[in-house]
C-alpha cells in the first residue's frame, strides 16, 4: 500500500507532489532544495545549501521511521559542477560507514534558484 509522507520538519511541496512516498519498506523522497525550514530562506553558500538539502531529506526519512543509514541511492542535482568537492565535504558528514550509490549531475536551473537539489531512495531496516 502506498503511504504519503508529510512532515513539518521539511519544506512543504511547492507543486503537485508529496515530500515522500513509502511503499512497503521502500521510501522515495522528492528532491529537496536547500530551504532552511526555520527561516524559509535558501543560503548563498553551497556548503550550507548542501547541509539544508540533506537535512530536509533526513527529516522526511525520520517522519517515516527511517534514517540516513537506510538510504541506498541518492541523486544530486547541482547548477555548478565546480562545487562538486565542496558538496562532497558536507555530504560525507551525513553518512556513517558505507555510502549509498549516487548520481550527481549538473543542471541548468533548479527551483527558487537553488544551487543543489537532492532526492533519495531508502529501504527501512
Amino acid at each position: 500500500m502506498k503511504e504519503i509522507i508529510a512532515t513539518q520538519n521539511a519544506p512543504g511541496a511547492i507543486g503537485p507532489y508529496s515530500q515522500g512516498i513509502c511503499i512497503g519498506n521502500v521510501i522515495y523522497t522528492s528532491g529537496q532544495i536547500p530551504i532552511n525550514i526555520k527561516t524559509g530562506e535558501i543560503p548563498l553558500d553551497i556548503k550550507e545549501q548542501a547541509f539544508y538539502s540533506l537535512s530536509n531529506v533526513k527529516a522526511i526519512l525520520e517522519a517515516n521511521g527511517a534514517t540516513m543509514s537506510d538510504i541506498v541511492k541518492t541523486t544530486v542535482f547541482i547548477t555548478d559542477i565546480s562545487n562538486f568537492s565542496a558538496i562532497n565535504e558536507v555530504y560525507a558528514t551525513f553518512f556513517e560507514g558505507s555510502f549509498p550509490a549516487r548520481s550527481c549531475v549538473e543542471v541548468a536551473k533548479l527551483p527558487k534558484d537553488a544551487g543543489i537539489e537532492i532526492e533519495a531512495i531508502a529501504i527501512k531496516a
